[in-house]
């Protein structure tokens, strides 16, 4: 059997701390819409019978309604595809959501917190979802196969091996059970990156349809599946165009802001992708990084991060007898004080010093 597995697309997500770009947030909200165009153009012309949805399909706080039609109107014109959503921590079956109150076309089925056994000829697909914004009991202990002689998938959003209380109240369940479990495929949501070459290689994440920021780096897309008993087809297929990169600058050999800007404007980028602009080493002058970026005319440049040090060696101005070595002496005093934030202090000897100077 063939099917479609995507999860964490987060439909109409406001993009709010991705850049300070105006419109960046209604562009990658349209291409939510055209990478979805090409998940379901991609089912209809290889006849795809199923596809699994693990969680997050929207945002549940900002979804508008014209989205969900648009959403569903696409599900119509797949009608030979059974469809399978499991609602996840962004997108639960309450009561007053659109899981709820919305006619989803006749080949959707959506799961909630109770375990459901959907039996088809030739599989069982297990399924559940949240139905709060939190789920911090696994239902995965609750689960029995009962034919082990067919095929069997389990959809659930889910937090795999969560490690940390944060993960632990999104569905953490653990790898070593569900391989005990015996599920020839499991279709997990809520992790953003794809792990298809780690060793739970029947238990995927294809991580979040299109990437939502500079903290889900590399391709993103759907996994392809074809499964049958004892073998299992998978392959990535990316659907994003843009991705998100991340470039670091070394200004220890910079002097001006002058040549800075020009430094990163020559930078030799993808005209689809956006980057972000890392700056380290040790700074010879003070950085605005608000100004900076603001002058920098590259438009898919849309971050800029400064990691970088003070380069002033303090300890070698400080034994001049001079108003500026004055002022050394007293701001190494003051980074010895536990009781002061040190990256203000540093702030103030760069100021300082360039007033001194």
């Amino acid at each position: 059997m063939k099917f479609v597995h995507i999860a964490d697309m987060h439909f109409d997500t406001p993009f709010t701390l991705l850049s300070d770009r105006a419109n960046l947030g209604e562009v990658r909200r349209l291409d939510q819409r055209k990478v979805f165009k090409k998940v379901i153009e991609y089912i209809k012309e290889n006849k795809i019978p199923y596809l699994f949805i693990a969680g997050d399909l929207y945002d549940h706080e900002y979804v508008r309604q014209t989205t969900i039609e648009f959403i569903n109107n696409y599900f119509k014109q797949i009608p030979n595809t059974k469809i399978y959503i499991t609602p996840g921590n962004h997108d639960p079956y309450l009561k007053n959501s659109y899981y709820t109150k919305y006619n989803w076309n006749q080949n959707v089925k959506i799961f909630t917190s109770k375990i459901e056994k959907i039996e088809m000829e030739d599989f069982d697909l297990y399924g559940y979802g949240f139905e709060d914004f939190y789920l911090k009991e696994s239902k995965i202990e609750e689960i029995y196969i009962e034919n082990k002689e067919k095929l069997n998938i389990l959809i659930t959003h889910a937090s795999l091996d969560g490690g940390y209380d944060d993960q632990r109240v999104y569905n953490t369940m653990s790898s070593s059970k569900l391989r005990k479990l015996g599920f020839d495929y499991v279709a997990l949501g809520h992790i953003h990156k794809m792990n298809l070459t780690n060793e739970n290689k029947n238990i995927i994440y294809p991580g979040s349809t299109i990437s939502l920021g500079f903290d889900e780096l590399g391709e993103h897309g759907m996994i392809v599946g074809n499964i049958e008993k004892g073998k299992l087809e998978l392959e990535f297929i990316k659907l994003d165009d843009k991705e998100f990169k991340e470039i670091e600058i070394d200004i220890t050999e910079i002097n001006e802001p002058e040549e800075l800007l020009e430094k990163i404007e020559g930078l030799e980028l993808k005209e689809k992708d956006l980057y972000k602009i890392i700056l380290i080493g040790n700074r010879n002058f003070e950085i605005n990084t608000y100004k900076l970026y603001k002058q920098i005319e590259t438009k898919n440049i849309i971050k800029l991060k400064d990691r970088t040090k003070i380069g002033y060696d303090l300890n070698k101005i400080a034994n001049n007898s001079t108003l500026k070595g004055i002022f050394a002496s007293e701001m190494l005093n003051k980074l010895e004080d536990k009781n002061i934030d040190k990256e203000t202090i540093e702030k103030a000897i760069e100021i300082g010093i360039e007033a001194l100077s």
